[in-house]
């Protein structure tokens, strides 16, 4: 290569980018003032718009065959195009010019088909992502079949994952979810991806779809009956609404898939043991998942990690434990699809280092260490930030508070409470951080503390009714729950919940069990306390409140007993996602039917208790205690 040929060195993709966009500036400028103009577009409604052909080529192979193609000896100077609106042939040209369209509601759908037409395939997109920020449960039925009819698969696929992932609200707000076939009503309703808590919501969907044209469609009611998971219905329910429907009664066909889901339920009533069960009760895929990290178990912490699927009532063992190690008495809190494990101890040290486990991807990673060590750490996320609050660094509880900002992996002090609190616990709730509880090392606390990040600023507000360290606490409707914990005295069963409203704290159903140092999460909306130590050894067992009918009950235990454990929900994941989480347990005994629906509480039968209980109590019957935040006199601080 010649020494006049040789290429410029590189000077930076910012600097390339810089370049660019003057060039294409240039280029529409000309366009604008028709400057060096070559071509003429014109449309059906007469209006014209002088272009470059080798602009337009470069965007769009119609384009580059309509101007290189040579008719009669010549290649056209002027085209005619039929069917495309003058608006929107102008927003496809300022594409091509400056890749940037003007889109709104009431022409992204004429632009985006007049660019399928053209073969401008870059501003078909741009209407792509501009139409899948629009899209709501009333609309996005209609943006499916749309994206289907012009060819648009990642719209299409987008818009099915947003009617599966938001069906509850779709079923009751779309009109156009009753314009569906029959056979594209059945493929919804029977995939294991579609978002629903209770079966009673894809019943009512069923019904409005049919009574949308009751006359010709009633004799689809048992295929669609087939589409359901009826064997998850409330059993209550399912005779009172369901059988004894009229559609259902009136058709003959319907009477085979009724006895079957009795003769089910009469089964799963009768029996303790756990059996496989038909595919119309096999459970639907969650969008939730509840992890729990590390944790004290046998006398020693423990770096176990396990999910929890709220739809099958099964917990799966995952086997991406921390390379660095176990931890106890540590905090975690979920940003997006990333949990972050924050202090804690694991035996001998107590540490400031951070560690993030990403639910996607599953690999571990670490991130900037806290500014101070930190075991009987609080944890919370607000906003897409991290909050690190008291703890024990030994000899010290602390009353310092700090923040981390996972954009610049920094961490920084904000103000700090107004007392010393370890073994303490927080959840936020309407943009404030709530934490609640604790111990200053002479006394466990009673006290609850809300800080406002936009004023930088904590606030007492009204005390518990018991003093609870090794508590846990979280929001569920607007409310703030907290549970069980130590009161100096004895662990505690009891239960409360605050309302910021009115500023006061009202009993609610005891636990079933006393528990301290364990997790109280909120997942598929219902609330669970999973794991901890009661008084003698630490536990299993999970239970899930019942909010109408204010009581507990017991759902599938964890597969290694824990105190001391912490983690988070992850939420939004892809259905491709959980079913590689899940699928284990899924596959080792899917479909089985372990709990019922929340709202309509059924006695839980008794089981025989499980080997491994019996194989680990005598060796922790006394082991959790000497580690567990109390009182001065028996801390872990004295280990």
């Amino acid at each position: 290569m010649a020494a006049s040929e040789q290429l410029c060195p590189s000077t930076g993709s910012e600097a390339r980018r810089a370049l660019s966009l003057e060039a294409l500036a240039i280029l529409h400028e000309l366009w604008r003032n028709h400057e060096l103009c070559d071509a003429v577009v014109s449309l059906e409604d007469g209006a014209s718009f002088p272009v470059h052909r080798a602009i337009l080529s470069a965007c769009s192979p119609f384009f580059r065959t309509l101007f290189t193609t040579a008719v009669g000896g010549a290649r056209p100077v002027e085209v005619k195009i039929h069917g495309v609106a003058a608006s929107h042939m102008a927003a496809i040209l300022n594409y091509a010019y400056v890749r940037i369209m003007q889109l709104d509601d009431e022409n992204v759908c004429g632009v985006l088909i007049a660019s399928d037409f053209l073969a401008v395939m870059g501003a078909k997109l741009t209407c792509c992502d501009f139409i899948a920020g629009e899209m709501r449960p009333d609309n996005c039925v209609a943006i499916m079949k749309f994206a289907r009819f012009y060819a648009c698969p990642e719209l299409e696929e987008q818009a099915r994952g947003y009617m599966m992932q938001h069906f509850e609200a779709v079923s009751e707000d779309s009109e156009d979810l009753l314009e569906l076939s029959l056979e594209e009503l059945s493929e919804v309703l029977s995939c294991d991806e579609l978002n629903a808590r209770c079966e009673e919501v894809v019943w009512h969907s069923v019904l409005r779809w049919l009574q949308h044209d009751l006359d010709a469609r009633k004799q689809h009611m048992p295929q669609l009956l087939g589409c359901i998971r009826l064997g998850l219905i409330d059993a209550k329910y399912f005779i009172t609404h369901v059988k004894n429907h009229e559609l259902v009664v009136g058709d003959p066909r319907c009477r085979p898939i009724v006895i079957s889901v009795l003769k089910y339920m009469y089964d799963a009533s009768s029996s303790s043991e756990e059996e496989a069960v038909p595919p119309h009760a096999c459970p639907r895929l969650p969008y939730e998942l509840l992890f729990t990290i590390g944790g004290w178990s046998a006398g020693t912490p423990t770096s176990s990690v396990e999910l929890y699927d709220s739809r099958a009532d099964r917990w799966t063992q995952l086997q991406e434990e921390d390379p660095e190690g176990p931890r106890a008495y540590h905090g975690v809190a979920a940003l997006g699809g990333d949990l972050y494990v924050v202090g804690g101890f694991n035996g001998v040290n107590y540490f400031n280092s951070c560690r993030c486990f990403s639910s996607e991807r599953r690999v571990w990673r670490e991130v900037a260490p806290m500014n101070a060590r930190r075991c009987y750490v609080s944890v919370a996320a607000l906003d897409g930030l991290l909050y690190a609050m008291g703890g024990y660094d030994r000899p010290n509880r602390q009353s310092t508070a700090e923040r981390y900002n996972p954009c610049t992996n920094q961490w920084s002090f904000i103000a700090p409470m107004s007392v010393q609190r370890s073994d303490a616990n927080a959840t936020t709730l309407d943009g404030c951080i709530y934490i609640a509880g604790g111990f200053t090392g002479l006394e466990c606390l009673s006290s609850v503390e809300v800080y406002d990040p936009q004023l930088d600023q904590w606030r007492l507000v009204a005390n518990m009714t018991s003093r609870r360290s090794g508590v846990s606490c979280c929001a569920y409707h607007g409310r703030i729950y907290v549970v069980g914990g130590f009161n100096g005295i004895s662990r505690l069963n009891s239960a409360e919940v605050y309302s910021p409203r009115t500023n006061t704290w009202t009993r609610i159903a005891d636990v079933l069990q006393t528990r301290s140092n364990f997790m109280l999460e909120v997942v598929d909306d219902a609330m669970y306390a999973v794991g901890g130590f009661n008084g003698v050894t630490t536990t299993a067992s999970v239970e899930c409140y019942d909010e109408v009918a204010n009581e507990w009950f017991e759902v599938a235990s964890m597969r290694q007993f824990r105190s001391a454990l912490a983690g988070a929900t992850v939420r939004g994941l892809t259905a491709s996602k959980v079913r590689g989480l899940v699928s284990g347990s899924r596959a080792d005994g899917a479909g089985r039917r372990t709990r019922r629906a929340v709202s309509t509480p059924v006695p839980v039968p008794d089981q025989d208790p499980a080997p491994v209980v019996q194989a680990l109590q005598p060796e922790d019957s006394n082991q959790e205690y000497a580690v567990e935040e109390t009182d001065s006199s028996s801390s872990s601080e004295d280990m």
